[in-house]
């Protein structure tokens, strides 16, 4: 049957699937001093599943996994940087916090958990969806409330393929980004939006950056307030506020929400592949388009809030995706020009 097996491809990391070592009993703190919070969520969490999300690519320096069953994550959050180290053990989950964000970044630990989320609302419509989702019972829709952290990685993958951003992404974060408090030797925040807003024109083109992404995050970092603001707001409103600055469209918002807000109807469209990808899987059209992948789609818009994100990632995660026809599309790096 279709979605029977579960192999580690590039859809189903795009799915947001991320391996993290099952650890039956994780100890319970972190090497250090730091703040810990547990919690008990109500329902099974997976953390590969809900905060796969979040990592761009093997190499994010924001996201670290270790071997002990333990996600590490750098995080700028309102009250400054911090580090959130983030185990499961018997169905509780324990953060662990350094850094002046501490007291942010655990508070908010439930919300990133997918506490807010409600797959209870979800009811598969397909069977391959139907398949995927009694696969994955710890699948919640994270929600960071932290805009920029989104916004920013998700401009940077416009219109390239997603090495060239994820290069993109470790080479501005390393350089000017700053080393995340506690005792992780190689996690990273990345910069303030003062420090993205002062890039200069040089360091964006090495980084294989063009003049229009680089201007997107620019513009808005010069609002990062503003921005910051969507995470409390609507899909409507969140959408709206974001779009309303030049180089944001429907793709770039929709990610981005996603991944802030938790928003589990903000379906991604204009992408490239992920029509194919959707319509191969539900009806083996690969040719299939942005309208085609909306109308079947549409049995999840009218379930409660809408449910078309979460479905389109229990498809991702299924794996079914089409032969490819032509070789891969080359990477390219004008940072070599």
């Amino acid at each position: 049957m279709a979605g029977r097996f579960d192999p580690l491809t590039r859809t189903t990391i795009r799915g947001g699937r991320t391996d993290i070592p099952n650890v039956a009993a994780a100890p319970p703190g972190a090497p250090g001093v730091g703040r810990e919070r547990a919690w008990t969520p109500e329902a099974p969490v997976a953390l590969g599943l809900t905060l796969g999300p979040l990592r761009r690519g093997p190499g994010d320096p924001t996201f670290r996994t270790t071997p002990d069953g333990a996600v590490w994550l750098g995080v700028r959050t309102p009250a400054g940087p911090a580090t959130l180290r983030v185990t499961l053990a018997d169905r509780t989950v324990t953060g662990t916090a350094w850094g002046p964000g501490t007291e942010w970044a655990l508070e908010n630990l439930p919300a990133l958990l997918g506490a807010d989320d409600d797959p209870t609302a979800f009811t598969p419509r397909h069977r391959l969806v139907h398949a995927s989702h009694r696969r994955r019972p710890g699948l919640r829709l994270t929600r960071t409330g932290l805009v920029l952290q989104s916004l920013i990685p998700t401009v940077l993958e416009q219109k390239v393929t997603t090495d060239e951003a994820y290069r993109a992404w470790r080479r501005l974060v390393r350089q000017y980004g700053e080393r995340a408090p506690g005792p992780h030797p190689d996690l990273y925040v990345m910069p303030d939006p003062r420090t993205w807003a002062m890039i200069p024109s040089w360091d964006w083109h090495k980084a294989g950056v063009d003049a229009k992404r680089s201007a997107t995050i620019v513009r808005a970092a010069r609002v990062a307030p503003r921005m910051e603001e969507a995470a409390a707001m609507d899909l409507p409103a969140a959408v709206a506020r974001l779009e309303a600055v030049p180089g944001i469209g429907p793709w770039t918002s929709a990610e981005t929400l996603q991944r802030s807000n938790g928003a589990a109807d903000a379906v991604t469209t204009g992408d490239l592949h992920l029509p194919g990808t959707i319509g191969y899987a539900l009806t083996g059209d690969r040719d299939a388009d942005d309208a085609v992948m909306l109308d079947l789609l549409a049995p999840y818009a009218d379930q409660g809030t809408g449910q078309r994100h979460r479905a389109a990632r229990l498809i991702l995660l299924a794996g079914r995706t089409p032969p490819r026809r032509a070789p891969r599309m080359p990477r390219g790096d004008i940072g070599r020009l």
